[in-house]
C-alpha cells in the first residue's frame, strides 16, 4: 500500500455546504464528514444573484471547516462549487470569501465536471454489490441534477436545471403544494428527463439562448425594409444525448436520495451505514414521495431522519427521484453515502 495522503474536499452546492477530510492511498479513509445546510442558492433561479443573507451563512459554516482543516493538518485541500455558484452575477464575491478563508480559490466546475466527480465518488466502493453494469449514476442536488452513464469510466453524462431547491422555489410554494403546482413541477422535470435522453435543450437553456439572441432580433429585417428575412435554423442540441436505456442499474447520490431511502428503511434517526448501499424499489420511493407532497413542513419535521435544512425541499428532491425511475423504468435504486465530495477527495492524489 501506498503512503498516504491527508487531504481536504469542500462541496459547495445550492443547499449545503459540505467537508471531507481524508487519508488516500490505495483506499480513503475517513477523517471528519462534515455537512451543513446553508441554503446557498437562496432566490438564484429568479434573482440571478447570491443573496449576502446566503453568502454569510456559507461563509460562516467555513470558517468553522478552516479550522478543522487546520488542526487536522491536511496537505491538500480543494474547494469545489457548484449550480448556485454557475447561476450567479455576483459570484466573484464568493470566490472572494473563499479565498480568504481557506487560502485556495474555489473551482466553479462546469456540470460535466460535477459529473465526472460524483461518478468517481460512487462508484468506488460498488464492487462489493456486484451491480450490473453499466450504471446511471444520479446525483439530486439544490439547483440541478447529473446524470453519468458509465463502468468504470463516464460514457455520457447530462447537467440539467432540476434540483429540490429550484423546484421548490419555482413551482411547490403552498404547504403541502397545491395540485396545479404538481402538475407544473412534474411537467418542468420530466421536460428535463426527456431532454437528457434525447440531447435537446432545456427550457432554462433555451431561454438563456434566446436572451444571447434578442439584441440582433432587429436586424432579421433587410436593410431596404422589404420583407422579414426568413427566421434562423433552430439551434443544435447543446450536448450529446445521455442513453439512459443502456443503464442497468441506477444509483442515487445527495441528501434527497438518502432521505428517501431512510424513511422507505423506517429508519428511526439517520444512520448512514444502514443508508449506504441499500437498494430502494420504485414503489417505496413513490410512497415515501407522496406523503411528502401531500404532508406539512410541521409534519415533514417530525421524521426522524429529517435534517432541519431539508424540511422544505424534500418533497422536490424525492419527486424528482420519483419521476426520473418512473421514466426510465427503473425497478429500484442503489443508494450511495459517497458521492461528488469524494470524488474531489480522490482528485487530490
Amino acid at each position: 500500500m501506498s503512503a498516504a495522503t491527508r487531504v481536504a474536499a469542500i462541496d459547495c452546492g445550492t443547499n449545503s455546504v459540505r467537508l471531507l477530510i481524508a487519508d488516500i492511498s490505495d483506499e480513503l479513509v475517513e477523517i471528519e464528514r462534515r455537512m451543513e445546510i446553508v441554503r446557498l442558492g437562496q432566490g438564484v433561479d429568479s434573482t440571478g444573484r447570491l443573496a449576502p443573507e446566503a453568502l454569510e451563512r456559507t461563509f460562516t459554516a467555513m470558517r468553522g471547516y478552516a479550522k478543522l482543516i487546520a488542526g487536522h493538518g491536511a496537505e491538500r485541500v480543494r474547494v469545489v462549487a457548484t449550480s448556485a455558484t454557475r447561476d450567479a452575477a455576483n459570484r466573484d464575491d464568493f470566490v472572494r470569501g473563499v479565498v480568504e478563508i481557506f487560502g485556495v480559490e474555489p473551482e466553479v466546475i462546469s456540470g460535466e465536471e460535477e459529473a465526472q466527480l460524483s461518478f468517481t465518488g460512487a462508484t468506488k466502493d460498488l464492487a462489493a454489490l456486484r451491480p450490473m453494469r453499466p450504471y446511471l449514476v444520479v446525483d439530486i442536488g439544490g439547483g440541478s441534477t447529473e446524470f453519468v452513464l458509465g463502468t468504470t469510466e463516464v460514457e455520457a453524462s447530462r447537467s440539467v436545471d432540476i434540483g429540490c431547491v429550484r423546484m421548490t422555489e419555482r413551482h411547490l410554494c403552498s404547504d403541502p403544494p397545491s395540485p396545479e403546482q404538481l402538475a407544473a413541477a412534474v411537467a418542468d422535470i420530466d421536460a428535463a428527463l426527456a431532454a437528457v435522453r434525447t440531447g435537446e435543450s432545456t427550457r432554462d437553456e433555451a431561454a438563456a439562448l434566446a436572451g444571447e439572441a434578442a439584441p440582433a432580433e432587429a436586424d432579421l429585417v433587410d436593410a431596404g425594409g422589404g420583407m422579414p428575412l426568413p427566421p434562423p435554423p433552430p439551434a443544435p442540441p447543446l450536448v450529446p444525448p445521455v442513453p439512459v436505456d443502456r443503464a442497468r442499474t441506477l444509483v442515487g447520490l445527495a441528501g434527497s436520495v438518502t432521505t428517501v431511502a431512510g424513511i422507505a428503511l423506517d429508519l428511526p434517526a439517520y444512520d448512514s451505514e444502514r443508508i449506504h448501499l441499500s437498494r430502494v424499489k420504485a414503489r417505496q420511493v413513490h410512497d415515501v414521495t407522496r406523503m411528502l407532497l401531500h404532508s406539512t413542513r410541521d409534519e415533514r419535521a417530525t421524521i426522524g431522519v429529517m435534517h432541519p435544512g431539508r424540511v422544505d425541499v424534500i418533497g422536490a428532491g424525492a419527486l424528482i427521484l420519483d419521476r426520473i425511475m418512473r421514466e426510465y423504468g427503473f425497478n429500484d435504486v442503489v443508494v450511495s453515502e459517497h458521492d461528488i465530495l469524494d470524488g474531489i477527495a480522490w482528485s487530490l492524489v
